[in-house]
């Protein structure tokens, strides 16, 4: 607005100095001259500083603009390394619970493993005690029969074959017996045929 009066005042000087040239008052003209000139000059610097105003004002625009496009690319890396990590999230979250799962069934397995354990200390104690009480006294019952009928046996033979060494007074007997072919009563008559009736 201001610009648009000082082109309106620069006409109108115009017009008033035609006016003086043509009245011809020299006096009157240099004034106007003057005024004329001192007008121009006001419209030159007014000219220069609105240029330079103007294209701050562009500078500051482009480096909003530069700053505003940094920004919004920074905004995408951001989001990419966001969507990044909500990923490894998830994976993890998922390791996680696949880990859970296992440890879970681990953990089952080491108590059914202790269970176990427990039981075999159990079933182990129960032979021990087995084996304390039974085989002494099979080992004596083994010896009075030696004693009564001085027969040997031997335990790694066959099934259903009875193997032994009868030591009589004089001599001794082996005995060979398939129990298969001859009845429980028929062996026990044979065996008890090797027992002295002096025992």
């Amino acid at each position: 607005m201001a610009q648009g009066h000082k082109f309106q005042d620069l006409k109108e000087m115009g017009e008033a100095l035609v006016e003086y040239i043509n009245s011809s008052q020299p006096d009157q003209l240099k004034q106007v001259i003057d005024e004329h000139q001192t007008l121009f000059d006001q419209h030159i610097q007014t000219k220069t500083i609105v240029t330079q105003i103007l294209k701050d004002v562009a500078q500051i625009e482009e480096s909003a603009g530069q700053r505003l496009m940094d920004m919004e690319e920074e905004k995408k890396e951001r989001e990419k390394e966001l969507d990044s990590l909500e990923e490894q999230l998830r994976q993890c979250i998922a390791k996680s619970q696949i880990t859970d799962s296992e440890l879970q069934f681990l953990q089952r397995e080491l108590e059914n493993l202790r269970n176990s354990d427990h039981e075999l200390e159990t079933l182990q104690n129960e032979v021990d005690e087995d084996t304390t009480e039974i085989i002494p006294s099979a080992v004596y019952v083994a010896q009075v029969f030696y004693l009564i009928t001085k027969i040997k046996w031997e335990y790694d033979t066959e099934p259903n074959i009875l193997k032994g060494v009868h030591y009589g007074a004089d001599l001794a007997t082996p005995i060979n017996i398939n129990t298969s072919m001859q009845s429980r009563c028929d062996i026990s008559d044979q065996l008890w045929d090797y027992v002295s009736p002096k025992w």
